[in-house]
Order: C-alpha cells, then structure tokens, then sequence
C-alpha cells in the first residue's frame, strides 16, 4: 500500500488550485484501472486522502461516484474496496462491447475515417509485445477500442464506455496468464484497422463482431479458473 500511496502523491499536482471530487475520481479510476489498487483492496480515507492533499468529504464524494460507476464497493462497516467482478458482470461487459462497439462501426459515414488513433494503438500494442510487455498490450488493446469508439463522435457514448473499460481493467488485472490472453489481438486489431483503412466498413464489423465473442469466451475461461481457485478453500 505504501508504494501505491507514494504514487497518489505524485498526482496531487493534477488536482490543481481548485480540488474537486470530479478530479479525485478521475486520478482514482486510472489508478484502479492501471492496476495500483487491484480488486478487493480496501481504500483507506486517512491514506489516500493524506497522500492526495483532499479532505474527506471530497475524497467520500470520489468514492461514491466511482461506486456509482461500479468500479469501488462499500461494504457497510468494512469500508470502501475495489470491485470483483463476477462472470455475469464480465458477460455483461462484453454484451455492452458488442452493442455500443458494432453499432459505432457500422454507422460510419463514407471514408476517409480519422483513423491516426487507432493506428497509434495497435503500433503501441505491437512496441510492448516486441519488449514482452503484455501488461502494456492490455492496456493498448483498451486504448484501440476507446479510440473506436470515438469515431463516433460522441461525448456521450465516450463517457459511457469510459466507464465499461474500466471495469473490464477489473477482470484483466485477475487474470494470471496476460500473454496468453491478449496475443491473439494483436493480429486482430490490426485486421479492424486495415478494414477500416480500406472503407471495407462492413467487414470491419463482422471481424469485431467475432472478436468480441472470441475475447468473451477466453477471458471468461481465464476468469473463471481464477475465480474458482481464489474462493477454493
């Protein structure tokens, strides 16, 4: 806990002059997301609060809109803990995947896309894995679907699956074989974007529409094995 709380006072310079619990959350989600504070922690108020510089009504206002976003739990006299998911929540995930991530596909205009993100992705993806870096390719593979999805344009739709990819973050950091899980997508994502490139825009839908059942069905088995083996006695 020291080590993630040293890495919270770095960000204390990110909440500015004006210390917000909108900041707070934000500071809090990437740090959930990337893992500093896996599921099932326990976030301490004197702590955390401490290390950003926040009081405590700010920093209970953060935990609430990230519980809002079912990413924290509280757990009535216990405190505040990072989310578990469970396989339902992981399948649930992915039914959202599919309906928002298909649909921003296929409503594309007539080409050229703005497509310099999801290309910056999957080379960052590619760069991580030449280093054997397969947290980082998780991480590149979330950033090449958020930029996917903002072709479409929408601040709404943005915000919406902002808050999706960090509870999918929740079921990576539980799977105990990230390579195994992430190197097929590389190849994949790099399909998507060549369909994309090429203004073939159905067959870039029907190659995520089949990535995304593929991925479901592999970090369910992924989640599930390590689901049951935690709860084991």
């Amino acid at each position: 806990m020291a080590e993630q709380l040293a890495g919270l006072a770095d960000d204390r310079a990110l909440l500015g002059r004006t210390s917000t619990a909108e900041r707070v959350s934000d500071i809090l989600r990437s740090r959930v997301a990337d893992g500093y504070f896996p599921p099932g922690t326990r976030l301490s108020e004197d702590s955390i609060g401490g290390a950003l510089g926040v009081s405590r009504n700010t920093l209970r206002e953060a935990f609430r809109l990230l519980t809002h976003e079912r990413l924290l739990v509280h757990e009535l006299n216990r405190g505040v803990f990072v989310r578990v998911l469970t396989v339902e929540d992981v399948e649930d995930i992915y039914r959202t995947r599919a309906l928002v991530e298909c649909a921003v596909v296929r409503g594309l205009g007539e080409p050229p896309h703005p497509l310099r993100g999801l290309s910056g992705a999957v080379a960052q993806g590619e760069a991580a894995a030449a280093e054997d870096d397969w947290k980082t390719v998780g991480t590149a593979n979330i950033h090449f679907h958020q930029e996917l999805v903002a072709l479409a344009r929408s601040a709404r739709t943005d915000e919406l699956m902002r808050s999706v990819f960090a509870e999918l973050r929740l079921a990576f950091h539980l799977v105990d074989e990230p390579r195994r899980l992430h190197e097929p997508y590389l190849t994949r994502n790099r399909e998507i974007l060549g369909a994309l490139e090429a203004g073939e825009r159905g067959t870039a839908e029907v190659l995520l529409e089949t990535y995304l059942a593929d991925s479901l069905e592999r970090v369910v088995e992924a989640y599930r094995r390590r689901v049951g083996e935690d709860s084991a006695p």
